[in-house]
């Protein structure tokens, strides 16, 4: 699809080693970009940097958001910042709620101070579907939220108050994308924090049963990673007034629930592994701090930045499949 691309810039991606933050450093450098990308490995992951290594327009500085200083060196020279980097995950701030703060707020604070100081066009940051909180409202409107459920959900909601008191008081040009359940290629399907996408796709490739936290009747507004390479682009380049210091859904507008997701990931597999189809999925207790039902209205990004998803659910499960399938058999 053809959108306005970030081209001739430098550019700054704050977990740039990450999951998404890789396939934004990907796109970039295909784009004629500088990039610089700024990671610790905590959850970052060394292989999903290593192709831009030899491009002289990659530039990897290992450390951490949490110190000022090395925020301040990334941000020298630089046009836009795409501020990727936080420890995700609400079970993981359940369990480390220190820490989770420590990144998620005090190092996002960090990238706003060195943003402002050395005269940043625009930060883009990555927001949380998270912050609805406990709101049932569906669909889910930017302006309409609840109260949060996890740690995880705090930091990303302050993340948007800090932005905005920085635009009130500094001027500086911020806008919040909040990502809603996003999946697709490079994403980490290892670890007690794995992403239920990847997680189960690996499982399932290993002939093991899922689990499913409930009865699978909990819903999601699934977001390949695609959809949110395009987000990052409109929002960085907009210079529409009314965008300035907004928050964005960054979903499909449509949603499934975890039932229906795991029929069409062992459907996709099975393509490839027959035996597959046949293996049956189990159900456990429901996650703490879970969010029922999840579902974006992207009227806002549609009208302002003038998104339009290209991938739903199912196309973009397909190409995700067959990524894993290639990569991680």
């Amino acid at each position: 699809m053809l959108y306005p691309k970030i081209t001739n810039s430098r550019v700054l991606v704050t977990g740039g080693a990450g999951f998404i933050g890789s396939n934004l450093c990907d796109h970039l450098l295909q784009h004629a970009n500088e990039v610089i990308c700024l990671d610790n490995f905590s959850t970052g992951r060394r292989e999903n940097v290593e192709p831009f290594l030899k491009d002289k327009n990659f530039t990897l500085l290992e450390g951490d958001i949490r110190d000022l200083s090395i925020c301040k060196k990334a941000t020298d020279g630089v046009q836009i910042i795409l501020q990727q980097a936080a420890l995700g995950s609400v079970p993981r701030s359940l369990n480390d709620p220190i820490t989770t703060n420590e990144v998620n707020i005090g190092g996002f604070l960090n990238v706003l101070v060195a943003a402002r100081d050395a005269k940043v066009k625009r930060v883009v940051y990555a927001a949380s579907s998270s912050t609805y909180g406990d709101s049932e409202s569906l669909p889910k409107i930017e302006e309409v939220i609840g109260k949060p459920l996890s740690p995880y959900a705090v930091t990303k909601y302050v993340n948007e108050l800090y932005a905005h008191v920085f635009g009130l008081n500094y001027g500086l040009d911020t806008i919040g994308l909040r990502y809603f359940n996003v999946y697709g290629r490079r994403q980490d399907p290892n670890g007690a924090y794995a992403a239920v996408i990847p997680k189960f796709t690996m499982q399932l490739m290993a002939h093991q049963s899922p689990k499913i936290n409930g009865d699978g009747t909990n819903s999601r507004d699934f977001t390949y990673i695609d959809n949110v390479i395009q987000m990052n682009h409109l929002a960085a380049l907009t210079t529409n007034p009314e965008a300035k210091g907004q928050i964005f859904n960054t979903a499909v507008g449509e949603r499934a629930d975890l039932n229906w997701m795991t029929h069409l990931l062992k459907k996709y597999l099975s393509e490839y592994d027959p035996a597959i189809a046949k293996i049956q999925t189990i159900h456990g207790p429901e996650r703490l701090g879970d969010i029922p039902h999840s579902l974006a209205s992207i009227e806002k990004a549609e009208n302002l930045l003038g998104y339009k998803p290209t991938h739903t659910l199912e196309n973009g499960l397909k190409e995700a499949v067959d990524w894993y399938w290639q990569n991680l058999k």
